[in-house]
């Protein structure tokens, strides 16, 4: 026989955890409630993306050895050194293509950086990119009229899985070089001389025949009616 206070206390404390069951299930809820309100009410931004703007890419040809101008559409930074790196990307994406007229694999991922600095100058060359202990060849101080007009050299960092994959030739590879060039002056008139570097490093060549030791002036790559 069970005592009645007994009996009495059992039932109070069924009732009482009852009760706190159901106000802990309504504090649960309006916090639910209240989190979903936050957030319906939150401002909603959008990533920031660089408007698309019609781009000048130099698109290399073997069978005709030229570079021809294509109109492209893409969205461009405003920033001149990620500018740079978009439209040297579209370019090589250009490349990768399956019906590419001059087929070269890699993409845009293969460009690493573009730094633009003063026409020949090395005291501001980035110290990732500048070779250990030596001044890259070929780069001297900048001269009075490229400092009065305000030329800029574009130093293209290749990767260095580009270059391994690169077919060789003496034509293929005067092709990439130079519509890199003139897509890089085509976009960004200021850039009159182009080095380059893969992975941060001088390289001789880029596949065993286009020259990646010297200073190449963007002007020499622009097309002329089609020309080579």
């Amino acid at each position: 026989m069970i005592p009645r206070y007994q009996t009495v206390l059992f039932i109070v404390l069924a009732v009482a955890s009852i009760a706190m069951g159901v106000a802990l299930w309504q504090l649960r809820d309006r916090a639910h409630q209240r989190l979903l309100t936050s957030d319906d009410s939150a401002p909603t931004q959008a990533p920031e993306v660089a408007p698309a703007e019609e781009a000048t890419i130099l698109v290399a040809s073997d069978a005709a050895g030229t570079l021809l101008p294509q109109v492209q559409s893409l969205p461009l930074p405003t920033d001149p050194g990620s500018r740079a790196r978009a439209v040297l990307g579209k370019l090589l994406d250009l490349y990768a293509a399956p019906d590419a007229a001059h087929p070269v694999p890699g993409g845009a991922g293969s460009i690493a950086q573009v730094f633009l600095l003063p026409a020949q100058s090395v005291a501001s060359y980035p110290s990732e990119v500048r070779p250990r202990g030596a001044i890259a060849p070929g780069l001297a101080s900048p001269s009075r009229n490229s400092q009065a007009t305000g030329d800029e050299l574009a130093v293209v960092n290749l990767t260095g899985a580009f270059v391994a994959g690169h077919p060789s030739g003496i034509e293929t590879e005067t092709l990439t070089v130079m519509s890199i060039c003139g897509t890089l002056h085509a976009n960004l008139p200021r850039v009159t001389q182009v080095r380059f570097l893969v992975d941060g490093q001088p390289r001789a060549t880029l596949a065993g025949h286009a020259d990646l030791t010297r200073t190449y002036l963007a002007i020499e790559a622009a097309p002329t009616g089609g020309a080579h």
